[in-house]
Formats: C-alpha cells, structure tokens, sequence
C-alpha cells in the first residue's frame, strides 16, 4: 500500500531522563528492542507505507539524528534549541514550515502495529487520530468524543470523562496545514510554552470546521515508552508484525 508523496513530521527533541541508564546517555528514540531501535521501527513503517519525506524536531543529543539523516536521503532534521524550555508545541513550531502534503505526526518514541499505521495512511478524515478506548489515569493524553468526532483532547480532563487515551500519532490533509500553523503560532504567542500538540487540535476543534476523527486501537499493540515499565512492557508484547518488518 503506497502512500506517495506523504510527509511524515517526527518529535525527537526530549531526553528521556525518567528511562534512567537504559538510553546510556543516547536519544529515548534509540533504546532497543530486539536488536532494533525504536526510532527504526517508525522509519521501516514509514518506508513500507512509502512515505518519502520525514522532518526529525531534534533537541537532546540532536548530533545522533543529523548523522541518521546523513544516511537516508529521506530525513531532514531541523534543531529546536528551546527543547529544554518548550513542551512538544513548540517543537511542532519549529519544522511546521516544511510541511507541505499530507503528513502523519509522531513521536520517535512511540512506537504502534502497521494496522495502526494504516489507519493514518488512509486519511478518512481531514484529521485522523487512534485512540486506545479504555480507562486512562492522570499521564494519558485524553480523547472525549461524540459519534466518532473528536471533541475535546486534553490531559487535564477528569479520568472519568474520558472515552480513551489519543496514542500521539495523528495524520493530517494537506488542506488543514495553514490552520495548524495558525493555531500553533498562537498558542505560542500567547506564550503558551509548557503547551502540548493537542492543544493545537484542540484550537482546530474550536475554531474550524475540519474533520477530526477517533480511530479505535481496536486491541493492536501501541508503546509509548516514558518510563521503565513501558519499556519492559513494550519488550514483552512487541507483536511479529512489528519485529517481521525487518525480515
């Protein structure tokens, strides 16, 4: 299944302090399962779904990308000097101009099944974003929806109010870009610096008419790995069709 002429934008700026010595002073994005880097399975399925330009938002350690992009003529990498100072927005804000084309959003840490990622290369919305339907707790990123519409996306809603948990991975039309960017300048204008991505969907939800549709999990395998726990977890359950990409 081809996806040509797709752009994928990839945060990689943090540094991973709460995985203590397992990044071995490297990026978060290159701790290893099974002989593979995380960072790697997202650039296999990007390449299996032929999406053929990636933006890499460094920050930490932004040397171990560059030299990652010196060796795919896909990657360009573009630093965010504030990473220390800024949420994931303000990294958005930083290579949201070389955006273009359709686009899939994610994070170099997490890493999702290809019948996830296929869900995103189909666009059946102006917005398209997977949600795990479950219980969330006070980490998760929180989705309340309406008939398959997103209506609110915020980690400060009560646990009890969420339908589930947004997994950080969101595909976009081309036609929503100069929304976003709006958006995103503005919250950042407002001096919204401790401000996640969502919020810009959030802003696009309120203030336009756009598409923005939930995609169940529907139970396939998704790790975002933040702490230890995640790491052993995601190790555990890492499914064959993820591992078989590299076949």
């Amino acid at each position: 299944m081809g996806a040509t002429g797709m752009q994928a934008i990839m945060m990689a700026a943090g540094k991973g302090s709460r995985l203590g010595s397992l990044t071995g002073g490297k990026p978060k994005a290159f701790a290893q399962i099974n002989g593979k880097r995380l960072i790697d399975y997202n650039l296999r399925l990007l390449e299996t779904y032929q999406v053929d330009e990636i933006i890499i938002v460094t920050g930490y350690q932004c040397e171990a990308f560059e030299k990652l992009a010196a060796d795919d003529k896909r990657i360009k990498t573009v630093y965010n000097p504030f990473y220390e100072m800024m949420n994931v927005l303000g990294s958005f804000y930083m290579g949201m101009h070389l955006l273009h084309d359709d686009f899939i959003y994610l994070h170099a840490d997490t890493i999702c099944e290809p019948r996830i990622f296929e869900q995103l290369v189909k666009m059946e919305a102006d917005v398209t974003l997977p949600v795990d339907c479950k219980a969330c707790d006070d980490e998760a990123m929180k989705v309340r929806s309406e008939d398959g519409k997103i209506v609110q996306i915020t980690k400060n809603m009560p646990n009890e109010l969420a339908d589930g948990e947004f997994i950080g991975m969101a595909s976009f039309r081309r036609s929503v870009i100069p929304a976003l960017c709006e958006k995103t300048k503005h919250l950042l204008m407002e001096k919204e610096f401790a401000a996640y991505f969502e919020s810009a969907i959030q802003r696009l939800i309120d203030e336009t008419e756009f598409g923005i549709k939930e995609v169940p999990t529907d139970g396939a395998f998704w790790a975002e790995i933040d702490f230890m726990e995640d790491y052993e977890n995601a190790v555990k359950k890492i499914p064959k069709s993820l591992t078989g990409l590299f076949v």
